[in-house]
């Protein structure tokens, strides 16, 4: 077999074991070979701990390390422009955390960039690689619901520690841009098709531009409705939607992280049928898998940069209609 494609990490986030390390370790075609955090004694803690063979100085000595063919990003959503800019011009492959930028005039420079470049660029939404979702697309492909009019998404968890980077407006902060993300995604990705924003309301952390919580109405073509919802401080985690139809409903329960067990439930006029996907391959795994086939053979990914400025600009659009800023860019 070649070589492995050998992964930079930049920082040492607690999402990059399940989202990397986990799945990298079933693998004889990827090596993490390299990390650096801002604290060089955290860096060697979580080198190893998870058997990376390499600490460096700094991020740049990462992005610029000519024994690297890739690197991922899960550093704070503030941070992921600049880095995946960075190490695009680098000549390096990118896996970047969600969200894939600041706000939508990031997400359009990182794309010129990539459209600039002979590497791949790809925006983490795990989910979208399980099968899970190609298992509703062809539920909607045979029509068993009819028509669809609604497609609405929720994404709660219940996160009280105001200190936590989610709500840093610095930092790409808020409810939307952590988890509201992700039933946006989906219902767009359901759709094949880009909504307009109607209206949206959104819950402020002691009156600021950090949204807590916020649900968005939209629109998709043919007049298709949609209600987004996400929150950083509800009693408990919800990861839900359901989709209407001229004959019936879907209604998909923890499609965020199926393998920790999802529900798809059916309900036309001759009756309810529910079913699970099987777990595994994990969504973290399948999209490993993806990146390794884009950076290998060329096949293109289902998140890449068109996807992410369209995802972004739909998420500045909520913002606004919520009387709230998109959130602030660090690009310089």
């Amino acid at each position: 077999m070649s070589n492995p494609i050998r992964i930079g990490i930049l920082g040492a986030a607690r999402i990059t074991g399940r989202a990397l390390i986990e799945p990298a370790a079933g693998r004889d075609d990827v090596q993490l070979a390299a990390v650096a955090a801002r604290d060089r004694g955290r860096a060697e803690a979580y080198a190893s701990e998870h058997g990376i063979a390499t600490v460096l100085d700094s991020y740049d000595d990462v992005v610029d390390s000519p024994d690297l063919d890739a690197i991922y990003i899960p550093l704070p959503a503030s941070h992921h422009a600049h880095w995946s800019i960075r190490a695009l011009q680098a000549g390096k492959h990118v896996l970047v955390e969600k969200p894939f930028a600041a706000n939508a005039s990031e997400a359009r420079q990182v794309a010129e960039v990539a459209a600039m470049s002979d590497t791949v660029l790809m925006e983490a939404f795990h989910y979208r690689y399980h099968a899970l979702l190609p298992r509703l697309q062809e539920m909607l492909a045979m029509g068993l619901v009819g028509d669809v009019t609604d497609i609405s998404a929720t994404f709660d968890i219940h996160m009280p520690d105001r200190s936590n980077i989610r709500y840093q407006l610095p930092l790409g902060g808020g409810a939307t841009m952590d988890l509201g993300c992700y039933p946006l995604h989906l219902v767009r990705t359901l759709m094949g098709s880009e909504p307009e924003v109607l209206s949206a309301s959104a819950r402020r952390v002691d009156g600021g531009q950090v949204d807590e919580a916020l649900e968005a109405k939209l629109q998709f073509h043919g007049g298709v409705t949609s209600t987004v919802r996400s929150s950083l401080l509800e009693d408990a985690e919800e990861q839900s939607a359901r989709i209407t139809g001229t004959l019936g409903t879907i209604d998909v329960d923890h499609f965020v992280h199926p393998q920790a067990g999802n529900r798809i439930t059916l309900t036309v006029e001759g009756g309810t049928t529910t079913q699970e996907i099987p777990q595994q391959p994990s969504s973290y795994a399948a999209q490993l898998a993806a990146f390794v086939a884009a950076v290998r053979d060329g096949v293109a990914v289902a998140t890449g940069p068109s996807d992410a400025v369209a995802n972004m600009e739909v998420i500045d659009a909520m913002y606004r209609a919520a009387g709230l800023d998109p959130r602030p860019s660090t690009l310089i």
